[in-house]
C-alpha cells in the first residue's frame, strides 16, 4: 500500500514537470518525447500532463519510459545547468551549428534526387524537397545572426558578470533572443509540416536506397533541431537573462 502510494506520488511529479525541466534534468528523456511526438522545445514549458492530453497519448507509459532511461546503468547525464554561458555556447556550436551546416547539403543533394527521380509518383516528395530548401535558408541566415551578434552579447554579459564590470541594459540580449526564438518556432513548424508530409519519415514500398537514406537523415535532422532550440530556448537564453 505505501509503496503504490509513493509511486503514485512519484508519477504525480513527474507530471506536473514542464517537459523542458524533464529533458533538462535527463537529456536522455528526449527520446522518448521524440517517440510520441511531444515537442518539450519550442513547448517545452507546458506540463507532462498537459502534452499528454493534448496529444491524447498515456501519461503512464511515457512515465514509465522516462523512468526506465533515467534509472538505466549506463545513463549519462550531461550537466547543462551547471554549464556557464560561454561553455553552453561553445557546446552549441560545436554539437549543433557544426552538424547543421555538415548535414544541411547532403541532406538536400538527396531530396533533389528524390524528387527529381520520384516526384512525379510520390509528388509530396517535391514539396518536402521545397520546405527544407526553405529551411536551409533560414537555418544558415540564424545561425550567423547567433553566431556574429547573440553569442558573443551572452559572453560579454557573461564576462561583465564574474568582473565586476557594469552590465549593458537588458534589451542588449532580449530583442535579438526573441527573434531567435520565434525563428526557432518556424523552422519547428516547417519539420512538422515535413514530418506529416513523409507519415512520420516512413518510406514507401519499393523505396530506393537514396529515399529511404534521405527520410532517417531528415528524421535525425529534426531531432538535433528539438535539443538544439532546447538548449538555447531553456537553458542558455534563460541563464543569460537571469543577469538582469
Amino acid at each position: 500500500m505505501i509503496l503504490n502510494f509513493a509511486k503514485t506520488l512519484h508519477m504525480n511529479t513527474i507530471l506536473e514537470k514542464t517537459l523542458a525541466t524533464i529533458v533538462t534534468e535527463n537529456h536522455q528523456a528526449a527520446s522518448v518525447f521524440e517517440k510520441y511526438n511531444l515537442d518539450f522545445c519550442c513547448k517545452g514549458k507546458r506540463s507532462l500532463h498537459e502534452a499528454c492530453t493534448e496529444k491524447n497519448v498515456s501519461a503512464e507509459d511515457i512515465t514509465k519510459e522516462i523512468e526506465a532511461i533515467i534509472s538505466a546503468p549506463n545513463n549519462k547525464h550531461l550537466p547543462f545547468t551547471e554549464m556557464t554561458e560561454e561553455q553552453l555556447v561553445t557546446y552549441i556550436l560545436i554539437h549543433h551549428h557544426f552538424y547543421v551546416k555538415q548535414s544541411m547539403p547532403t541532406i538536400i543533394s538527396h531530396l533533389e534526387k528524390v524528387a527529381y527521380k520520384h516526384g512525379e509518383r510520390y509528388n509530396y516528395m517535391i514539396t518536402v524537397f521545397q520546405l527544407f530548401q526553405e529551411i536551409q535558408q533560414e537555418m544558415i541566415m540564424h545561425m550567423h545572426k547567433e553566431e556574429m551578434i547573440l553569442f558573443p552579447r551572452i559572453k560579454e554579459i557573461s564576462s561583465a558578470k564574474m568582473n565586476g564590470q557594469p552590465l549593458p541594459n537588458a534589451d542588449f540580449i532580449t530583442g535579438p533572443i526573441q527573434v531567435m526564438e520565434m525563428e526557432h518556432d518556424h523552422a519547428g513548424e516547417i519539420m512538422q509540416q515535413i514530418k506529416q508530409l513523409t507519415t512520420n519519415y516512413t518510406p514507401p514500398e519499393g523505396a530506393c536506397t537514396t529515399f529511404k537514406v534521405v527520410l532517417n537523415e531528415l528524421q535525425a535532422f529534426e531531432e538535433d533541431l528539438h535539443q538544439h532550440v532546447h538548449l538555447e530556448n531553456n537553458i542558455l537564453f534563460p541563464k543569460a537573462m537571469s543577469t538582469f
